[in-house]
């Protein structure tokens, strides 16, 4: 099994056979997590701290719950009520962190770049939990394995990415991950969610959701990321559900076992009618929940292995 990465601060810096070393390993992890014992003791001996500067629900339980599971001595730093709010630079923070010898770091943060920036200055492996509008690495890894274990594989299918693009690091993370398993991407949503520079993504971009869903295997909805928003990007949330909303009409386009995702919160009636949400036929949303915490299981394991070959003199 080959991975080389010290930390996973994005897709970016993946090869395709790190991301397949990740998926299969992810895969043993679900066989795991579906066994009535569910405990391992590969992080035994190890500090995992999770620092979410956002509020999260799915991404910290899953880590939580990952972390735990292999056996990781779990914290929970509350961000809402930290230093930070008193004033302190995230430099400060990763010296303080630092003096407290952890092993693992999950990160997220509104400003991107931010986890980046705590990554140069820690000891530790640093896992990015999303990263303003940057990237979310471990969202965009549970969204292959849900497809290659849904479609059997993961090359050239052809995979819809629908909404609001513009603000979505699940978005950017996920084009560069199915670019690099030979995917044919297309982003659909109206002009004012498509990201400046969107022709150089090597995309096919759509505004038409008819068009852009015709033949795909793979349908991807993105939440209508209202808290990034500062201007009329929408006319109105009725409009945008009649025009982008996915309802059983507009996925008639797509290929007949054309799987449905979505990376949750969903807005039901507004990006995604609630009954195709929850058809067990051609959703995969639950799917895709299940996956994330396999898959944050293999993060952590194969960064604490390449942690442990550190020469202990690198670590101190």
């Amino acid at each position: 099994m080959r991975f080389d990465q010290r930390h996973l601060l994005g897709i970016e810096p993946l090869r395709p056979d790190e991301i397949t070393t990740l998926l299969d390993l992810s895969d043993k992890y679900v066989s795991l997590n579906r066994a009535r014992d569910k405990r391992s003791s590969t992080l035994s001996g190890l500090t995992q701290i999770n620092m979410f500067f956002e509020n999260s629900t799915r991404t910290q339980a899953s880590f939580e719950l990952a972390g735990k599971r292999m056996g990781a001595d779990v914290m929970n730093m509350s961000m809402q009520a930290s230093s930070i709010k008193k004033g302190e630079t995230l430099i400060d923070t990763a010296m303080t962190l630092n003096a407290m010898h952890p092993d693992l770091l999950v990160v997220r943060h509104p400003h991107s770049g931010a986890v980046d920036l705590l990554a140069q200055k820690v000891n530790c492996a640093v896992i990015n939990a999303g990263d303003g509008r940057h990237e979310h690495p471990t969202q965009a890894l549970l969204d292959a394995l849900t497809i290659r274990r849904a479609k059997g594989r993961l090359h050239r299918l052809s995979i819809a990415i629908c909404g609001d693009i513009a603000h979505s690091r699940v978005a950017r993370s996920n084009i560069m991950l199915l670019g690099k398993m030979e995917n044919r991407i297309r982003l659909v949503g109206p002009a004012t969610l498509m990201p400046s520079g969107v022709a150089e993504l090597g995309c096919e971009v759509y505004e038409d959701m008819n068009e852009g869903l015709k033949d795909v295997d793979v349908v991807m909805m993105l939440r209508l990321q209202k808290e990034r928003m500062d201007g009329g990007f929408i006319p109105s949330e009725r409009e945008y559900y009649h025009r982008y909303g996915l309802d059983a009409e507009k996925l008639a386009r797509a290929k007949p076992d054309a799987i449905v995702m979505h990376p949750g919160p969903m807005n039901r009636g507004v990006e995604i009618d609630g009954t195709l949400a929850d058809d067990i036929n051609r959703s995969v949303i639950q799917e895709q929940v299940e996956m994330g915490v396999a898959v944050r299981m293999a993060v952590m394991d194969l960064l604490a292995r390449n942690l442990r070959a550190r020469p202990k003199e690198v670590m101190a």
